[in-house]
Formats: C-alpha cells, sequence, structure tokens
C-alpha cells in the first residue's frame, strides 16, 4: 500500500505561481506524476516523470509548469508558472509502485482575480 498526500494548492491571480508537493508513505522508483481535473471535466495528466528523471507534459502546461522529484524518490513536485483561469483544478498526486495505481485525494488550484 502506498499514501500520497498533496499539498501546495490554494487561490492564485492569473500569472501567478504555485508549486504542489506530494508525499508518498514509501520510496516510488518508477512513475509519479500529476493529473488534474477540472469541474465537469475528465480527469487528464498534467506531467510524470520516471524514476530516471524522463518527463512528460501535457501540451496545455509545456514551458509553464515543471515536474521535478527528490532524491530520496519519496515526493514529487509540480511548480507552476504563469497560471490561468484554465488550470484550476483538483490535482492530483499519482504514484505507480509493484503494478499498481495509487492517488491522493487531491489539492484544490483556483486561478482567478
Amino acid at each position: 500500500q502506498v499514501q500520497l498526500v498533496e499539498s501546495g494548492g490554494g487561490l492564485v491571480q492569473p500569472g501567478g505561481s504555485l508549486r504542489l508537493s506530494c508525499a508518498a508513505s514509501r520510496i516510488i522508483s518508477s512513475i509519479m506524476g500529476w493529473y488534474r481535473q477540472a469541474p465537469g471535466q475528465q480527469r487528464e495528466l498534467v506531467a510524470v516523470i520516471t524514476g530516471g528523471g524522463s518527463t512528460n507534459y501535457a501540451d496545455s502546461v509545456k514551458g509553464r509548469f515543471t515536474i521535478s522529484r527528490d532524491n530520496a524518490k519519496t515526493r514529487v513536485y509540480l511548480q507552476m508558472n504563469s497560471l490561468k483561469p484554465e488550470d484550476t483544478a483538483v490535482y492530483y498526486c499519482h504514484a505507480r509502485y509493484l503494478q499498481a495505481v495509487y492517488w491522493g485525494k487531491g489539492t484544490l488550484v483556483t486561478v482567478s482575480s
């Protein structure tokens, strides 16, 4: 079992920045990432990072968001810059461990003036 706990969400003005963090209850050597779900929308991939550090981003966030993880492989981060109102969503941490998929409970990001 893996528990994932997100933090760092909140209200920010358009053009602002936020940094999300996700803490895992054990070492995750494989993929970790972030997904988001806006009201009335399906959950979508935002960014993922492999154990080796390779990254993949949704086209809508490329150049604005950066995913990273710590050397201990228990935390993953999402630096979000130049935020837009359409980035408003609940952001979920995601991890794969021993062929199972785990999700956090989510953290709300609201981009509004």
